[in-house]
C-alpha cells in the first residue's frame, strides 16, 4: 500500500503557483490543522515552487513571531516527524499583514503588501483566500476583499474564497450569506468546506467502502443490522469560548461533521469520483433523513 501511494503523490501534478492568504492566522484552527496540511503537502513535495503564505491578523504581529508561532504550533500538531528542513522551508515564506474589515483603508494597503509580495515571489496573481475565522467574519472579510478587487479573477489568474463551516445558524441564514457570496464572487470561485473530512480516518471511509473487495458487495440493509457513530472529543474549549457562546457544541459537531459522516457511510456508490457525483449521492442520504417532531417524541 505504502508503494501504491508513493507512485500515486510522485505522479501528482503540482498545483499553480499561487498566494495562500490565511484570514485567522493566530487562531487554532490555523495552528492545528491549516500548517500542519501546508507541511505535508511541502513534505511530499506538492506545494508550488512559487508560493507564499500570508497570515492576517487584525492585531498587528512582526513576521517573525508569527513564525515562531506557526512553528510550535508545527511541533504540536502535525501528524508525522518534522524534517526541520521542510518546515524552515515552508515557514521561511509567511508573511504577516495587519488587516481588519472594519478598517477599509487597512485592506487597501494589505492589497498593495500582497501584489507586491506576489511580484517579488512570482505566483502569476493566483490567489487562494481561507477564511479560518468565526462565522460572523465571513461576510465582512468578503465584502472588503470584493471592494478592493482582490478576488477579481483578471489577465488568466485565477481567485479562490475557501469558507469553513458552520455556513450560517439556520437555513435562512445559510440562504443569506450564501446570496451575500454570490454578489461578490462567482460559484466556481467558492469552496465551502468542513476541516473535518480531511482527516484521514474520515477519508479512508471511502477506501474501506468502495475500494475493498471484502466489505463493498456486503455493505447494505441485506447484511447490516445497523450503524453507530460516536465521537470521541478530547478537545475541550480552550481558548474558543466566544465561538461556543454563539455557535455550540451541538451545532459545531451534529449539523457538520456527523452528518458528513452518516452521508459517508450510508451513501451509495457514486457514478464516478469527483466532487459532484459525491456530493450528489451525500445529498440523497440526507434528503431520506425523516425530520422528528414534538408530537413524533409524544407518541412513542
Amino acid at each position: 500500500m505504502t508503494d501504491v501511494s508513493s507512485n500515486r503523490i510522485s505522479n501528482q501534478k503540482k498545483p499553480d503557483p499561487c498566494s495562500f492568504v490565511i484570514f485567522g492566522v493566530t487562531g487554532d484552527l490555523t495552528h492545528r490543522l491549516v500548517i500542519p496540511s501546508l507541511y505535508n503537502l511541502a513534505a511530499t513535495d506538492l506545494l508550488p515552487d512559487k508560493f507564499c503564505v500570508v497570515g492576517i491578523a487584525r492585531k498587528g504581529t512582526s513576521g517573525d513571531a508569527l513564525r515562531d508561532s506557526l512553528m510550535k504550533g508545527l511541533r504540536q500538531f502535525a501528524t508525522r516527524p518534522v524534517d526541520d528542513a521542510v518546515a524552515k522551508r515552508l515557514l521561511e515564506c509567511v508573511t504577516s499583514i495587519e488587516a481588519d474589515p472594519n478598517d477599509p483603508g487597512s485592506f487597501d494597503a494589505m492589497r498593495e503588501r500582497l501584489e507586491k509580495l506576489e511580484a517579488n515571489r512570482s505566483t502569476g496573481g493566483n490567489r487562494l483566500f481561507y477564511l479560518a475565522t468565526p462565522p460572523g467574519a465571513f461576510a465582512p472579510i468578503s465584502r472588503q476583499l470584493g471592494r478592493t478587487g482582490l478576488l477579481r479573477e483578471e489577465n488568466g489568474a485565477w481567485r479562490r474564497l475557501v469558507v469553513e463551516k458552520p455556513f450560517g445558524t439556520d437555513l435562512a441564514s445559510a440562504k443569506a450569506l450564501n446570496g451575500e457570496l454570490l454578489g461578490i464572487v462567482n460559484e466556481h470561485q467558492i469552496y465551502r468546506i468542513d476541516h473535518y473530512l480531511g482527516k484521514e480516518t474520515v477519508q479512508n471511509i471511502l477506501v474501506l467502502r468502495f475500494a475493498n473487495g471484502m466489505f463493498e458487495p456486503i455493505w447494505n440493509r441485506n447484511h447490516i443490522d445497523h450503524v453507530q457513530i460516536t465521537v470521541d472529543e478530547k478537545l475541550g474549549v480552550g481558548h474558543r469560548g466566544s465561538f461556543y457562546d454563539s455557535t455550540g457544541a451541538l451545532r459545531d459537531m451534529v449539523p457538520n461533521h456527523l452528518f458528513q459522516l452518516l452521508s459517508l457511510v450510508a451513501m451509495e456508490p457514486p457514478i464516478r469520483f469527483d466532487a459532484h457525483s459525491v456530493r450528489s449521492e451525500k445529498a440523497d442520504v440526507l434528503a431520506a433523513i425523516q425530520p422528528q417532531i414534538e408530537t413524533d417524541a409524544l407518541t412513542l
